[in-house]
């Protein structure tokens, strides 16, 4: 049965071959991560392949890998179903798909992967990939925060391919990550990993791509970016720094937890300036990257609470993928139309869990969150953690209202589209019931004093929302704030058209205007054959390199 592994990793890519050929056959593109679910079921034997290099191995090891895979092929399969239907992706459709499948196809591989080179391509291969995803839709803004998504994208896998290196050279040149987790490392090591990991994740400072790529990509992308992509980076962190080393479990883990403390306020405080759902939802995900760095944190300190820090980090994970990921379709399905009533209560239970409330899969994950921290030498910080709440509250109820602001009086929803956004949405209160871990901490926390510690971060943020939406406040301080980083983006293409010292020659050819009628001309059909050749390198280059 270990050979499901490989058709777990190469059904997507098997579905985007078929959708460049026949772009209607993208309706069943969210079958594709059913093997990957099978694998999660059956969780067969490991897979070698050392025809791709020495010490190839596919499998789950940890209940931490399940999970991950769980909830991210459920996620892409829901996001695979309610893209086909969405009417802002009727145009370029199979470089959407295409590309959609490659990006899936290595998000997947990047967690089924016991060794650091499988790990490296599926980061490559959904990284890279992801560009297409956040610059599809037409017009400068999705042009510029593609752009920006890509270069710092390179600039993240160089890092985290150097700082592998680094591991690998440690463990005596294998490749497999449980040998990289006993080899010590070193605070140059340390510092390109969590760099390189972090601006995937993008938690403070390096999260200033996500502000532009969220707004700027379809609603379906956005989901898969937030519940997805961002916690592979969290996941690398995990999988490549060991957790009973010096430099991890001293210095590191207390500068860990500051980024943690100041990314989850930092998201509050600018996401409930934005003017838009999606605005606020991206800042909102910034903000919940700085728990799981807290966990991480918190694990590298006491590696004797590593493994309540590895369930809670797995519980957290899934948590905020079908959350965020429901909220996130839940604003695509707001600019389309007027949402009824049923839609409406399907959005604010995947608000609530966001807020945390009882009941919810929030809820039970800030109970165990709470807990986890009071164990820690960090106990003294639980009531920061209760100003987090009443902010991840504003923050969730912000973005209901700016989405029953943005509706509009006319247009359709398509019921399928619905039908594959609804099972996200009521994952929340449904998960914690199926999943032992998650219903030990749902029932803990029904107790009256955990009850009222969760209720009433909620009733006060809507009480302050309330109170300057009646003021007239709501948009006043909606401002727009300055992004420094779409300029140094804009300042490096130029620098890269025409280098400092480099003469102005008299006459040149204009290959961006050829490059640009080319694109036209062709549908974009370059952008897949260029990706998927990358894609092919990528490979042969892993294969006779090692």
């Amino acid at each position: 049965m270990s050979w499901l592994w490989l058709l777990a990793v190469t059904a997507p890519l098997l579905a985007g071959a078929l959708e460049m050929r026949w772009a209607r056959s993208a309706a069943w593109a969210w079958l594709s991560v059913l093997p990957a679910l099978l694998c999660v079921w059956l969780n067969p034997e490991p897979l070698v392949i050392s025809i791709l290099w020495p010490g190839a191995q596919w499998g789950l090891e940890d209940p931490l890998g399940r999970a991950w895979l769980g909830f991210t092929a459920a996620l892409w399969g829901c996001a695979s179903g309610f893209a086909y239907y969405d009417p802002v992706l009727r145009e370029h459709v199979r470089r959407f798909w295409s590309l959609w499948s490659v990006a899936l196809s290595g998000n997947l591989l990047l967690i089924v992967s016991l060794d650091a080179a499988g790990f490296y391509v599926g980061f490559s291969m959904m990284s890279l990939a992801a560009y297409a995803l956040v610059a599809h839709l037409a017009g400068p803004g999705p042009r510029q925060a593609g752009r920006l998504y890509l270069q710092l994208a390179v600039l993240g896998e160089m890092l985290v391919f150097a700082g592998m290196l680094m591991r690998i050279d440690a463990a005596g040149g294998s490749l497999l990550l449980a040998d990289l987790q006993d080899a010590p490392i070193s605070h140059l090591g340390t510092a390109l990993l969590v760099i390189g990991f972090g601006i995937k994740a993008g938690f403070w400072p390096l999260h200033v791509w996500l502000p532009m790529a969220h707004p700027a990509a379809p609603p379906a992308a956005s989901a898969v970016l937030s519940g997805a992509m961002l916690k592979a980076g969290i996941l690398g962190i995990w999988r490549f720094l060991p957790l009973d080393q010096p430099v991890t479990s001293d210095q590191a883990s207390l500068v860990l937890f500051g980024l943690g403390l100041i990314t989850a306020f930092y998201g509050v405080v600018f996401g409930l300036l934005q003017r838009s759902a999606k605005s606020v939802l991206a800042y909102s995900s910034i903000s919940q990257m700085g728990y799981l760095l807290i966990i991480i944190a918190v694990a590298w300190n006491a590696p004797g609470s590593q493994t309540a820090a590895v369930s809670l980090l797995a519980l957290y994970a899934v948590h905020h993928g079908v959350t965020k990921g429901a909220l996130f379709m839940g604003a695509g399905l707001a600019h389309q139309r007027r949402l009824g009533p049923l839609y409406v209560a399907l959005v604010l239970i995947a608000a609530l869990s966001l807020a945390g409330a009882p009941l919810t899969s929030g809820g039970a994950v800030k109970t165990q969150l709470k807990s986890l921290l009071a164990d820690s030498i960090w106990a003294g910080w639980t009531v920061v953690l209760t100003l987090g709440s009443v902010g991840t509250a504003l923050l969730a109820a912000r973005a209901i209202w700016l989405m029953l602001r943005e509706q509009p009086d006319h247009g359709t929803i398509h019921p399928v589209q619905a039908l594959f956004w609804a099972p996200l949405c009521l994952a929340p209160v449904l998960l914690p019931w199926a999943w032992p871990e998650l219903r030990e901490a749902l029932l803990y926390s029904l107790g009256w004093a955990y009850g009222w510690s969760m209720l009433w971060p909620i009733g006060l943020a809507c009480l302050l929302l309330a109170g300057a939406t009646r003021l007239g406040a709501g948009g006043r301080f909606a401002i727009r704030l300055p992004e420094p980083s779409r300029a140094m983006s804009l300042r490096l293409k130029r620098v890269m058209h025409r280098p400092p010292g480099v003469p102005r020659r008299r006459w040149k050819p204009d290959l961006r205007f050829i490059e640009r009628r080319l694109n036209r001309q062709l549908s974009g059909e370059p952008v897949i054959w260029s990706s998927w050749l990358i894609l092919a390198l990528l490979l042969v280059g892993w294969t006779f390199g090692s």
